[in-house]
C-alpha cells in the first residue's frame, strides 16, 4: 500500500520500485513503528482530532498486529514499499479507511526516525548488558592470575614483569569506557522526533511533549528541521560498537598469540575452538580470529555511514534510507560476537609455569638497574646508560643481569654494588610497582574489586533501563 501517489499519473518501473523499497529489511523496525503509532493515536485522541470511537478501533487494530508481528502471522507482501506501508496495509485491511486518519500530523520522515531511535535504545541497551558479562568474565579470570608473574609488552617486546592478572584486567577497563560510551549516547539519543513532520512541524494541535513522555524519552526536538535530519545517534552509535569491536580484536589478537605454540601460554577450551579438515592434529583459536575480523566490518558499517552524511543539505533526504543496514549489521554483528568471546575467556586457562618462566626472559629487569641507581640520586639518563651496558655485557657473554659479578656491576658505575641483586627477581619487581593503578598483587587485587562492584552497578541500571523499555513497549 503506497502512501503516496495521488498527483501522479504514472506508476513506478519495476526497477524503480525495487530501488526504492525497504521493507525487506527495515521490516524489523515493526514493533517501534507500532508502538510509535499508539503514541501518535493518543495525542490526536487527546487533541480531538480523531473521534474517539474511530480512536478505539485503531488502537485496538495496532495491539493486535502487534502481535501478529511478534507471532509472524503478519507480513509484509511483495507490493508493500517500506515498514509503514505494509503496517497501514495490515491496519486498513482490519478497520477500513478509518486506519488513514492515524497519518494526520505525521510524516514517515518524523515516523520513522522515531522507529529507528527506539531500536537503537533497545539494541544497544542489549549491547550493554552483554559487554557486562564479558566484563565478569574478563575480572573472574584476572582474579585468578593476580598473583601470577608473567612478561609484559610494549612493541610485542618483553618490557617489564608484571601480574598477569593485571594483563587481563586491563580489557574490563576499556570495556567500561564502552558503557560510559553509551550511557553518554543515551542522553542524546533519548529525544523524541515526533510531531516534527515532514520537516516544519504541523499545524494541527499535537502535542510532542506528550508523545515524547508517552515513549520514554526524555525530551523533544528542539528544531523540526534538525528533528528529521539528523543521524548523529545513528553514526554515534556506530562509532561505539566499532570501538567495542576494536577492543574486542584486542582480545582476539591476544589469545590466537597466547594459545600458539610459540608462546604455549593460553589453553583455549575445545567449546571455543575449531580443527583442521586436513590437519587432525589442529586446534585452532577460530573465535579469537573472528572477533578479530568481525572488526573490520564494524568499522566499515560506520564509514559509510559518515561517507552518506557528509553532504546532505537542508531537511530530509532519501540518502537517509541507508542509515538502517548498516546499525542493524553492526548491531547483530556484536550480538553474535561477545557471548562467543564471553565463553572463551571464562574458559581459557593459562600455563602458570611457562609465564613465570618467561617473565625475567628478554632482559625485562634491566629497568631495576636503573631504578636502583635512581634511588641512589643518580641523573636518570646515567642511570638508563648504566643499564644499557649491563644488558650489553650480557649479551656478549651469553648471560643474564643476576649473573653478573660485584665487580662488573662496579666497572659499570661506581654506585651500582651488589645490592642490586635484590632487585633483580620478578616478583621482587612487580611488587616493587606500588603507585596507583601498578602492577603490584596487592594493587590488582583492589583494582578488580573496584572493578567488580563498578561492573555490577552497571549491570543493575542497564537491567532497571531494560525493564522500563520493556514496559513502555508493552503499554
Amino acid at each position: 500500500m503506497a502512501l503516496w501517489g495521488g498527483r501522479f499519473t504514472q506508476a513506478a518501473q519495476e526497477s524503480a520500485f525495487a530501488l526504492s523499497r525497504s521493507v525487506h529489511f527495515d521490516w524489523r523496525l515493526a514493533p517501534y513503528d507500532l508502538r510509535s503509532s499508539i503514541a501518535h493515536l493518543a495525542v490526536l485522541n487527546k487533541s480531538s482530532l480523531i473521534q474517539a470511537k474511530d480512536a478505539d478501533s485503531i488502537l485496538g487494530a495496532l495491539k493486535e498486529l502487534a502481535r501478529e508481528v511478534v507471532d509472524g502471522s503478519f507480513l509484509p507482501i511483495d507490493s508493500d514499499e517500506d515498514v509503514h506501508s505494509a503496517l497501514e496495509r495490515g491496519l486498513t485491511e482490519k478497520i477500513g479507511a478509518v486506519g488513514g486518519a492515524l497519518r494526520a500530523g505525521r510524516s514517515r520522515n518524523d515516523q520513522v526516525t522515531t522507529d529507528l531511535r527506539l531500536f537503537a535504545i533497545d539494541h544497544m541497551l542489549e549491547v550493554a548488558a552483554l559487554i557486562t558479562k564479558l566484563q565478569t568474565s574478563i575480572l573472574d579470570k584476572a582474579s585468578e592470575y593476580i598473583n601470577d608473574p608473567a612478561p609484559g609488552f610494549t612493541h610485542i617486546q618483553h618490557a617489564q614483569p608484571i601480574s598477569f592478572g593485571h594483563e587481563l584486567a586491563k580489557h574490563a577497563h576499556a570495556f567500561a569506557r564502552d558503557l560510559d560510551r553509551i550511557s553518554d549516547w543515551h542522553a542524546r539519543a533519548a529525544i523524541s522526533s515526533l510531531g516534527a513532520g515532514a520537516l516544519s512541524g504541523s499545524s494541527l494541535p499535537l502535542d510532542p511533549v506528550f508523545t515524547a513522555s508517552n515513549l520514554g524519552f526524555t525530551s523533544t526536538f528542539a528544531n523540526s528541521i534538525d528533528a528529521v535530519s539528523d543521524r548523529d545517534y545513528v553514526a554515534e552509535a556506530l562509532f561505539i560498537c566499532a570501538m567495542v569491536g576494536v577492543h574486542l580484536s584486542r582480545i582476539g589478537e591476544e589469545w590466537t598469540l597466547w594459545s600458539s605454540t610459540e608462546f604455549a601460554w593460553a589453553r583455549v577450551a575445545d567449546a571455543y575452538s575449531t580443527g583442521s579438515s586436513i590437519m587432525p592434529q589442529k586446534k585452532n583459536p577460530d573465535m579469537a580470529e573472528l572477533a578479530r575480523g568481525k572488526t573490520g566490518r564494524l568499522v566499515g558499517n560506520l564509514m559509510a555511514l559518515l561517507t552518506t552524511l557528509k553532504a546532505l543539505p537542508f531537511a530530509y533526504n532519501r540518502d537517509l534510507q541507508e542509515d538502517k543496514e548498516p546499525l542493524f549489521d553492526s548491531i547483530d554483528t556484536l550480538l553474535l560476537v561477545l557471548p562467543a568471546v564471553t565463553g572463551m575467556v571464562a574458559t581459557t586457562e593459562f600455563d602458570r609455569e611457562k609465564m613465570a618462566l618467561d617473565a625475567p626472559a628478554g632482559f625485562s629487569l634491566a629497568t631495576e638497574v636503573a631504578d636502583y641507581l635512581a634511588k641512589k640520586l643518580v641523573p636518570f639518563s646515567q642511570a638508563h646508560e648504566a643499564a644499557g651496558r649491563c644488558v650489553a655485557l650480557c649479551e656478549s657473554t651469553g648471560r643474564q643481569l643476576h649473573q653478573l659479578t660485584d665487580a662488573e656491576f662496579l666497572g659499570v658505575h661506581p654506585h651500582l654494588d651488589g645490592g642490586v641483586r635484590t632487585s633483580l627477581t620478578v616478583h621482587g619487581a612487580i611488587n616493587s610497582r606500588t603507585t596507583a593503578g601498578g602492577t603490584a598483587p596487592t594493587l590488582v587485587a583492589a583494582q578488580i574489586k573496584n572493578a567488580q562492584q563498578s561492573n555490577t552497578q552497571t549491570m543493575e541500571k542497564i537491567a532497571s533501563m531494560q525493564r522500563l523499555f520493556s514496559e513502555m513497549m508493552s503499554t
